[in-house]
């Protein structure tokens, strides 16, 4: 299989899945290596004839989506931007939620793949936050297209690899070895896992915090940013945090966010306006 030819056909194919080949120029070594198989399960020998097996089996292409799924993920991914969480915007976040009289924080880490995201979070917040806000509880609802990476997620075990970016003092609190993984510890697998296509529905309510990173804004077409952004913007609370990748750019349905102050990649809600004081109605006096 030439990699020439996979790239035309991936031009070709990624629009017809809501998706764009800019975000898997650097990836679709992977893609490759899965058509690679699937073509030998099928019996195909190239690209020609997996085009009219496409236009013979409909179905096929959602076979094609689930191979241009890219799970890439690994605790503490991007340190900047969870040194900030930590720093800066976490810390605010539960303020502002005890000053409203709320005694959770809610989070959602949106296309979660096997759950090193969500799980950072919650390490996160448990060791190095959580005594400083009591009575205050975190709340993580992580969701995923793909129920296979969420059936990994929810054990919590991982190999070296993938935690290798953790601060020492976390790892070592967080974790317990198995065998060759590393497993989360019962106390900090507090996260909510569910599966859903963000393209088609996304959790109840409204979050202080949601991670929404290196997925849509990167593998979408911009059309399609455009709308899920739109509604992923729709379940802040006011004031509340959204986090994009570090290379990812908020399309136009996030012009009414402000970049965090001193933080890449994070964008705060405005705050709800303030309410004027209701007008008093007052009699006229008599004449």
């Amino acid at each position: 299989m030439r990699t020439v030819e996979c790239a035309e056909f991936l031009q070709e194919a990624l629009p017809e899945l809501g998706l764009r080949w800019a975000g898997f120029r650097k990836v679709r070594g992977l893609v490759r290596k899965r058509l690679g198989k699937r073509f030998a399960e099928l019996g195909l020998a190239d690209f020609s004839a997996y085009r009219v097996y496409l236009e013979l089996h409909p179905s096929e292409w959602h076979k094609l989506e689930e191979m241009c799924r890219i799970p890439i993920s690994r605790f503490y991914r991007d340190r900047a931007v969870f040194a900030s969480l930590e720093r800066d915007v976490l810390p605010a976040l539960a303020a502002e939620a005890i000053a409203q009289g709320r005694h959770e924080l809610r989070c959602w880490s949106a296309c979660c793949a096997s759950g090193e995201e969500p799980y950072t979070l919650s390490i996160l917040w448990h060791l190095r936050l959580a005594s400083a806000f009591p009575g205050l509880k975190l709340r993580i609802v992580a969701t995923d297209i793909d129920p296979a990476m969420l059936r990994r997620a929810r054990p919590g075990c991982y190999r070296a690899s993938s935690i290798k970016d953790l601060p020492e003092d976390l790892m070592r609190a967080a974790f317990e070895r198995s065998g060759e993984q590393y497993c989360v510890r019962t106390a900090f697998r507090t996260v909510d896992f569910v599966q859903q296509d963000i393209r088609e529905s996304m959790p109840d309510g409204l979050f202080d915090l949601i991670l929404c990173r290196n997925a849509v804004l990167t593998y979408f077409l911009l059309s399609e940013q455009q709308e899920v952004m739109k509604r992923v913007i729709a379940r802040l609370e006011p004031g509340g945090a959204l986090v994009i990748g570090l290379h990812e750019t908020l399309p136009p349905s996030g012009a009414g966010l402000a970049s965090w102050t001193g933080a890449r990649a994070i964008y705060r809600a405005p705050p709800a306006a303030e309410t004027a004081p209701p007008m008093r109605c007052i009699a006229p006096h008599p004449h």
